[in-house]
């Protein structure tokens, strides 16, 4: 059974239906308003026995306008790879882009290095999840900190942190949000210098607690930010997949931990603790505004304004790079 949430976002009728791949083609983003007459009607493949969109075919006609890739990746900026086993796939950072922003409902943010994704489920399915890669240029992260964290005392500041910006998120127009624990504690291998963790997420007026997954890489500069985020019901499939996900992702070299050369390279002003406390989160820039996750529950988001047919319409039409 597929899921539809509704989103009334003025505009991102055309948004949705269009990928930042598209804007570049045109030299401009779409606008309010567009004429559906222009747009066309949606297609008919589309569409089930009663008229309606339906919603599989929806789905499998926006993952085969997606650029996936398999195997061997190299990431934009040529720092690191993927080595993704045949469960996995990807894609660049304009598809995850679209994804994140106009499938998820996410506002705008940085650009991503690109988005993971398991290979027999799709981006809008019901259990739908994906990993968002970033990459933060902060320094070397000395991790000497790593063995003496007390990781129950820094979920309670942690906790206590998310409850005092609760008021500046409503005034911004996000929900309110609790730190409920942690769905997997941290855990650093010093060895592959890894570090992962998961949260537990209460988000107002969502019937679902969110499930917020990281796993950082770090390198010699800086370090690499995947995160997945879901909903708590799909905690097993992350975990499992997220242990896939460290085995294959990994700095190239000159990049890597152990090429830090300190009479030219710069060292980060914090250790591991403060990666996972989220402190310098604003940085890393990844899901910045947290607490607009207003639709990725494994749901795929329909706008209930005028034209949503000719922005299908138009999406449908748009080429491929």
């Amino acid at each position: 059974m597929h899921k539809l949430s509704v989103l009334s976002v003025s505009g991102l009728v055309a948004g949705l239906l269009f990928s930042p791949a598209t804007w570049a083609e045109s030299g401009e983003a779409p606008t309010d308003g567009q004429d559906d007459a222009q747009a066309g009607e949606i297609p008919a493949e589309l569409l089930g026995e009663d008229g309606q969109i339906d919603v599989k075919k929806l789905q499998e006609a926006l993952e085969a306008k997606l650029e996936w890739k398999t195997g061997t990746v190299e990431l934009p900026g040529g720092k690191a790879k993927l080595k993704l086993s045949d469960r996995f796939r990807y894609i660049g950072p304009e598809d995850a882009a679209f994804v994140l922003e106009n499938l998820w409902g996410n506002p705008p943010g940085p650009r991503t290095l690109g988005m993971i994704f398991p290979s027999d489920v799709g981006p809008i399915a019901d259990d739908s999840w994906g990993v968002a890669i970033s990459y933060s240029e902060d320094g070397y992260v000395d991790d000497d900190d790593a063995e003496d964290i007390d990781y129950d005392d820094l979920l309670k500041d942690m906790q206590e942190s998310t409850a005092d910006a609760n008021q500046m998120r409503r005034e911004q127009g996000y929900p309110a949000m609790t730190l409920v624990g942690w769905a997997e504690p941290p855990h650093y291998d010093k060895a592959a210098k890894k570090l992962y963790w998961a949260q537990e997420l209460k988000v107002e007026n969502d019937e679902k607690n969110t499930l917020n997954y990281d796993i950082r890489v770090l390198g010699r500069r800086g370090y690499l930010v995947l995160s997945a985020i879901s909903s708590m019901e799909a905690l097993q499939p992350v975990k499992t997949g997220m242990q896939d996900v460290l085995k294959f992702v990994e700095f190239n070299d000159g990049h890597r931990y152990e090429d830090f050369d300190p009479e030219l390279d710069k060292v980060a002003a914090y250790g591991v603790g403060a990666l996972v406390a989220g402190k310098l989160a604003a940085k890393t820039g990844l899901f910045a505004a947290l607490a607009a996750i207003l639709a990725k529950s494994g749901k795929l988001i329909v706008l209930a304004v005028a034209g949503i047919g000719a922005a299908i319409a138009k999406f449908f039409g748009r080429s491929k790079n």
